[in-house]
């Protein structure tokens, strides 16, 4: 409504109600998404900072931790240069594995050798997001139990029981029995090493597979819970 003079009443009178700003979150939702973003952020800052203590040259603090350091990154974030390095991995590993099962009826019985790797190169295969257990996991175990113990199978420091009890596990959670074919009580891995095959015109040769194969290893309790955990 206009005045005798023209001018808009300032009174309210006829105006419409101004739209209600939007409420906001609250204090409690703030709180809650700051403390998220807050433990977000210090998780990244400790992954990366060990990663890089790992990967940077010796200085004073990889030195002194560097027992936490390994438990940290090895064996799932281990870092290496293989595939820039001059002479790049140039053989093929195929991990296998078998068990030692008794029947219910006492019998006892050896599965036969199952590819662990070729199980999961064809996984991988034309798969555009391939799996990242799938290509690492066996590799990364096999390496790390290879890295602590000698050709005979004898450590070689204080982190071999847990890579054995890793690979071992490992081994356990892949091999598939029938539901009666009984309980599993030994497991064996073997590895077969082939060269790949030079290009047609270099006149390198691959040679003969090398098979290795380590000792039976005796399945217990602990192990099978864990692996039904995983």
């Amino acid at each position: 409504m206009d005045t005798d003079d023209g001018r808009e009443r300032k009174d309210g009178v006829g105006e419409r109600a101004a739209p209600a700003a939007p409420a906001g979150l609250s204090r409690p939702a703030r709180c809650v998404i700051a403390l998220g973003a807050l433990v977000v952020a210090l998780v990244t800052a400790v992954h990366l900072g060990m990663m890089f203590l790992h990967v940077a040259p010796p200085n004073t603090v990889s030195k002194q931790h560097a027992s936490t350091i390994a438990d940290y990154v090895l064996p799932e974030f281990e870092q290496n240069w293989k595939f820039f390095a001059p002479n790049p991995l140039q053989q093929n590993i195929h991990v296998q594995v078998r068990g030692q099962v008794r029947a219910p009826d006492g019998k006892v019985t050896v599965t036969p050798w199952t590819d662990l790797s070729a199980q999961d190169g064809a996984a991988i295969h034309h798969n555009p997001l391939p799996s990242h257990a799938r290509q690492n996991q066996l590799r990364r175990a096999w390496d790390f139990y290879l890295s602590w113990h000698d050709d005979q199978g004898r450590p070689l420091g204080k982190r071999s029981p847990l890579a054995e009890e890793y690979l071992r596990r490992l081994a356990v959670s892949r091999i598939v029995l029938d539901r009666d074919a009984g309980d599993l009580e030994r497991v064996q891995l073997r590895s077969v090493t082939s060269n790949v095959a030079p290009p047609p015109w270099s006149k390198g040769q691959t040679g003969d597979p090398v098979l290795r194969e380590l000792a039976w290893w005796t399945v217990g309790a602990e192990d099978l819970k864990v692996v039904r955990a995983w």
